[in-house]
């Protein structure tokens, strides 16, 4: 019976544990990256707004060359949804939808994971000219994770994680574009 007790303690000590710090770790996380690109607002608007064109740039779009898009909609435009689903377990499942454009200025994207993890993050770029001819572009990624896995961000640093990805996306984004013609 001692030993019983001493299992059901250790058990609610554990859920308690998790429940305590639960409450005290953040529950929503924003990544923001930027990068200057040399060419003008319009040309890097113009390409970063088609989400097919993530297929040349984002190092999590590259990850799987194989995977199966199902597209509807026209790309470019309010609405369009790219949907993906990988067997490349970082790939994983889930659907891009443009929510918002405001042209030449910010692009708006929520995308749903659905395998190896749910979430939702809502995502935009956003490009403003620095002169005629160079573009900054801001790129940020917005997640809020529920109790008790909110737990994990005490734990990993997704500001370094997803940050360098982002930044080697963008980086991949100014190789393409500055390349062009």
């Amino acid at each position: 019976m001692d030993t019983l007790l001493t299992i059901i303690g250790i058990i609610a000590g554990i859920v308690v544990a998790v429940l305590a710090l639960s409450l005290i770790a953040p529950k929503s996380y924003t990544i923001q990256r930027k990068i200057v690109i040399n060419r003008p607002v319009m040309q890097v608007f113009n390409y970063i707004k088609y989400l097919r064109n993530q297929d040349n740039y984002s190092k999590w779009v590259m990850l799987d060359p194989n995977k199966r898009i199902t597209d509807i909609g026209a790309d470019g435009t309010v609405g369009f949804n790219s949907a993906w689903d990988s067997d490349v377990k970082q790939v994983g499942k889930g659907n891009h939808t443009i929510t918002n454009i405001i042209e030449g200025e910010r692009l708006d994207t929520r995308v749903v994971f659905i395998k190896p993890f749910a979430g939702v993050a809502d995502v935009y770029m956003a490009t403003q000219a620095i002169s005629n001819d160079v573009t900054e572009v801001t790129w940020s990624f917005s997640s809020k994770m529920p109790m008790p896995m909110n737990i994990m961000l005490l734990f990993i640093n997704i500001e370094k994680m997803l940050g360098r990805d982002m930044e080697e996306s963008l980086n991949n984004l100014k190789n393409v574009l500055e390349k062009q013609a």
